[in-house]
């Protein structure tokens, strides 16, 4: 399960991003995350939940996932189509010389901090 390890480093990541700019309190985590990058949202929802319970930044943060869709581009015929319905065979001229587009990636969208209210 490699979802413990990308929760840890996103962890990381925005708490390195909290200190730097002295907030107290992240409130929410956005990551895209690519239809075929082989994360299983479940499983990173439940690494995330147990997780954020150790941060002293991110204990009442939420995560929002945000689905990339998978797209592969054809060569032979210069069109695209989505990965998942159709694999790596295009539906519009049979090649397979074709390639992902998109779809693998996986970052970090946004974090959203708690307003404090202070000026």
């Amino acid at each position: 399960m490699h979802e413990l390890g990308v929760v840890f480093k996103v962890i990381e990541i925005a708490e390195q991003v909290a200190d730097e700019n002295q907030v107290k309190e992240i409130s929410s985590v956005t990551l895209s995350v690519g239809e075929v990058s082989g994360i299983i949202h479940d499983y990173l929802y439940d690494c995330w939940k147990w997780a954020i319970r150790k941060s002293r930044y991110l204990q009442q943060a939420q995560l929002f996932i945000e689905t990339i869709p998978a797209v592969t581009y054809c060569e032979a015929c210069d069109q695209t189509y989505s990965t998942i319905e159709h694999g790596k065979i295009c539906p519009h001229c049979g090649s397979d010389h074709t390639y992902l587009k998109q779809g693998n990636e996986f970052e970090i969208k946004q974090i959203e901090v708690f307003d404090t209210g202070e000026e």
